[in-house]
């Protein structure tokens, strides 16, 4: 069913046209492409594609398109408003050659209806050996999703967020009932044998496996030993709650045991973010009765950072290790100015808080919208802390799940943080300075060009500032590898010629940014990639 042209807004002569398909259901990441490619049709002005749940709904009614009556979650909706026919019909081609199914193999053969559920499809494949799931439905829907393939016998990557902690402990139970894994809720990125899935970089197969309650920790980890020519088997994640007191670390267990069985792993690196004290005793208890060295990379006050957790797995097996890559600014930023502001927007939760850690250091408690304890937490329009006050130095996770609820991801679609960068620059005051570090994640899934949407925004901030006799300095924390479809080489070339730092290492990024801050005449931060002081922790550890 068709809605037809209805709902005009916008300015004058422009219309609405909203397309009801029933049962036509499509992955939401995909959809978020779709979205953003109609969308970048000449012509249209607005364009959302998306299963109409009752988050996509308020969405589209937000953006104010008229619906019609009964439209439900099985129902895709194709929103488009345009500036005529002509417009509309190339968002209409647009759609369908995304949207398209992939043509039949060469030589024929029998079409096959596909399968009506998830347990039915692993049913179907149970022949020819494991089965890994990949749930990536409305986190409403998930937890039942998730069940059917686990009963099916398979194991379960569940890219799906907003699963309640409660469905996930259970999800848990149910696998290690099983003998299966969980990888998830929330997991964004993961590596099985070579092959990529979710949020993805391209990495060589080499002896390191990596157990991760972390998405954007993982591809720093896996970045930085692609970089010094070491390479992956494994990235199993776990979801970031794994390790958390709630759920125990109930699939760390799992993932271990599984990478300790495989003979191709000579490493195993386990990533997470700050875990719960208890757990991470109970999980250095499990891996010190592995065959397999294990090595900690956890994020915290007096910890290693991700850097130099990977000088110390690439030393582990072997390899030589080099300081990452960096792409210095070819402009002349100016000089931090005394009393001069840190602004951090990210699009990657772990990247934030290690950026935060190192920041702490120096700075004091940093506020966020996922802060570290005892930092202020901002309000929801992420200009003032949630006491009011405003808060000198900010960073923000634009991954977060508030912020991503009927929108795109960061990593797939930048606007959100185009818009702030401008917000930023022009509201600095004559005298002021600032200087912001964001970080742009490479690989499958992302955005394929993700340098010529930040850069002219990153240029043109710098000179909205300098208009208004302000200093803005921009520093990029770029994760990727070599092999990563976007061509790392060229967005760090096209990000530094828009006036940005750029730097491989996430760590490095943050310490240039601190750096750039300072007045002159203090100590800059040092440098990651070589060993911390002798009173914290060895990151070369092995339980």
């Amino acid at each position: 069913m068709t809605a037809g042209a209805a709902g005009a807004a916008g300015a004058a002569g422009t219309t609405d046209r909203v397309d009801v398909r029933s049962g036509a259901y499509h992955d939401s990441v995909a959809l978020m492409q779709v979205s953003r490619s109609v969308a970048a049709v000449p012509g249209v002005l607005a364009a959302q594609v998306a299963m109409a749940t009752d988050l996509n709904r308020d969405v589209l009614r937000g953006m104010g398109f008229l619906l019609p009556d009964g439209v439900g979650p099985a129902d895709l909706v194709v929103a488009v408003r345009a500036v005529d026919d002509d417009a509309h019909e190339a968002a209409r081609s647009a759609v369908a050659a995304a949207l398209a199914p992939p043509p039949p193999a060469a030589g024929g053969g029998v079409a096959v209806a596909p399968h009506r559920t998830t347990g039915a499809a692993v049913r179907a494949q149970a022949g020819g050996g494991p089965v890994l799931a990949l749930i990536s439905t409305p986190g409403v829907h998930a937890f039942v999703e998730a069940v059917d393939a686990l009963e099916a016998g398979a194991d379960v990557m569940v890219f799906s967020d907003n699963v309640p902690v409660e469905q996930e402990i259970r999800l848990k139970e149910l696998a290690a009932e099983r003998g299966r894994l969980v990888m998830g809720p929330d997991c964004g990125t993961a590596v099985v044998a070579g092959v990529g899935l979710g949020f993805a970089n391209v990495v060589t197969p080499g002896p390191v496996g990596l157990v991760a309650a972390s998405g954007t920790g993982a591809q720093q980890v896996m970045s930085l030993l692609d970089a010094a020519g070491v390479g992956v088997r494994h990235c199993l994640g776990v979801g970031g709650r794994d390790l958390s007191a709630q759920v125990r670390g109930r699939s760390t267990r799992r993932a271990l045991a599984l990478l300790d069985a495989d003979p191709g792993v000579e490493l195993i690196v386990v990533v997470s973010k700050p875990p719960a004290p208890e757990v991470e005793a109970e999980i250095r208890d499990v891996a010190a009765a592995l065959r397999t060295p294990v090595q900690f990379a956890l994020l915290g006050r007096d910890r290693p950072d991700l850097t130099v957790a990977a000088r110390a797995a690439v030393e582990a097996v072997g390899g030589t290790w080099a300081p990452p890559p960096s792409w210095p600014s070819p402009r002349d930023g100016g000089p931090a100015r005394s009393g001069a502001r840190l602004r951090g927007a990210f699009s990657g939760g772990t990247l934030c808080d290690e950026a935060m850690v190192i920041a702490a250091e120096r700075l004091g408690p940093i506020a966020s919208n996922i802060p570290l304890p005892g930092a202020p937490r901002l309000a929801a329009d992420l200009r003032a802390a949630d006491d009011g006050s405003v808060p000198e130095h900010v960073m923000i996770d634009f991954g977060d799940d508030e912020l991503t609820r009927g929108r795109p991801h960061p990593m797939i679609d930048g606007m959100l943080r185009t818009a702030w960068l401008a917000r930023e620059a022009q509201a600095l005051q004559p005298g002021d300075g600032a200087v912001v570090l964001l970080d742009v994640v490479l690989g499958h899934a992302a955005h394929p060009d993700p340098a010529a949407e930040l850069g002219p925004a990153i240029a043109d901030a710098r000179a909205a500032a300098a208009g208004r006799g302000a200093a803005l300095a921009v520093v990029v924390s770029l994760c990727g590898t070599a092999a990563d479809p976007q061509g790392l080489p060229r967005q760090a070339q096209a990000l530094q010629a828009a006036g940005a730092s750029v730097h491989l290492s996430n760590a490095d990024a943050a310490r240039a940014a601190l750096d750039a801050l300072t007045p002159p005449g203090t100590v800059p931060a040092t440098a990651s990639g070589t060993r911390p002081d002798p009173s914290r922790p060895d990151p070369t550890e092995v339980p």
